[in-house]
């Protein structure tokens, strides 16, 4: 009996004269693509060369700029690509073009396979040499020293708040913001060991064990819970200790060769981590900015002395989003605030709201105004 004939069904793939065709036409746009980029990248060298002949990448960077760029990508994506991924190509071609020069250096807060490293690729993309450091006060001091050109450090997360340690190191820095980065964080539990009821202890960094507090009291109540410097060493902990395992990000588990035997474990799914680029110059306005202030203030024990101190805030309608008070370290019970405000130091009515919260403090500075994160 002859074989029934199989009818194709409609929105099936096209026949081969077709396939070719549409393979030919994507070939065509890649070599426009390709040439445009060179283009790019030639005119690249060009604003490089125009701005500091004999300087250094930094000396040209623009980081204002960028956000600009990646602004107006997004605005003018109609898909069918993703915003963060269109955001995520043009970041990578900016990276690629500054890299001509030479690489960016920026300092994190290691090993690799940190959140902080993907906060730094993130917001440079991948053509810069990313600097693993044992600690946030060894990020501070090689940006401060020029050993790096800029570094990147976490500041809050949204479920368990403020990174204290970065706040008091901006106390006696003089570096200044240069831009921010927001970061979803999924938590994932990792180890050589092929079942949960293997693990003895669970290592990572405190921040990562409070995130995932609830999941880890619900399945692991009896585990013990060991705080680690970063979610990196937790992760090599994992690989070379017996009945460790680690809490860190998906990366980690490729990098240091771990099983991972639960996903995404943190308590909540909006879990979000908040990490501030430090440089050594104030930046121009991008048109889209947040200010951080450091202020004290003159008369603490005043009733309604914080009251006052902000009100130009209001007077001159500024927002303010945050604001934290850390001990001043120069007598006991003496605090001053760190405030982030929209806009930039620049902007007229924010300047002038600046100008009248200063002469209220008796400490006033301006840590940055720098572009807001674009996704």
């Amino acid at each position: 009996m002859a074989a029934k004939r199989i009818k194709r069904p409609r929105g099936g793939l096209p026949d081969t004269a077709k396939l070719e065709s549409v393979r030919a036409r994507i070939d065509s746009v890649d070599e426009q693509i390709h040439r445009l980029i060179s283009e790019r990248a030639r005119l690249a060298q060009q604003v490089g060369i125009s701005k500091s002949r004999d300087g250094h990448t930094v000396d040209f960077y623009r980081p204002e700029r960028e956000a600009q760029v990646l602004r107006r990508a997004r605005e003018r994506n109609r898909g069918p690509l993703r915003d963060e991924e269109v955001v995520r190509l043009f970041r990578e071609i900016m990276s690629a073009c500054l890299a001509q020069q030479e690489p960016l250096k920026v300092a994190y807060l290691g090993p690799e396979a940190t959140f902080s490293q993907t906060a730094v690729l993130t917001h440079f993309g991948h053509s810069v040499r990313a600097l693993p450091l044992g600690s946030i006060d060894e990020v501070f001091h090689e940006v401060e020293s020029a050993a790096a050109d800029f570094g990147v450090v976490p500041i809050e997360n949204s479920t368990e708040g403020t990174v204290n340690h970065t706040l008091d190191r901006f106390i006696g820095s003089p570096l200044k913001i240069c831009g921010e980065v927001e970061l979803r964080i999924h938590h994932y539990l990792m180890g050589t060991m092929s079942a949960l009821g293997r693990i003895v202890r669970i290592c990572s960094h405190p921040q990562s064990l409070a995130q995932c507090r609830g999941w880890l009291q619900e399945h692991l109540p009896s585990v013990e819970l060991v705080p680690a410097s970063s979610n990196g060493e937790a992760a090599r902990r994992a690989r070379d200790e017996r009945g460790t395992a680690a809490i860190a990000g998906e990366t980690a588990a490729e990098v240091y060769g771990l099983k991972i035997l639960a996903a995404q474990i943190e308590d909540r799914g909006d879990n979000t981590t908040r990490f501030l680029v430090l440089g050594r110059k104030l930046l121009a306005a991008s048109g889209r900015d947040r200010t951080t202030l450091l202020v004290s203030v003159a008369d603490t024990d005043s009733p309604g002395a914080l009251y006052r101190l902000l009100e130009p805030l209001a007077r001159h309608r500024v927002s303010m989003t945050r604001i934290e008070s850390r001990p001043s370290h120069r007598r006991k019970w003496d605090y001053i605030f760190f405030i982030d405000i929209d806009g930039h130091a620049e902007e007229p009515h924010v300047a002038r709201a600046l100008a009248a919260l200063k002469t209220r403090s008796s400490l006033f500075r301006v840590l940055g105004s720098y572009p807001r994160a674009v996704l």
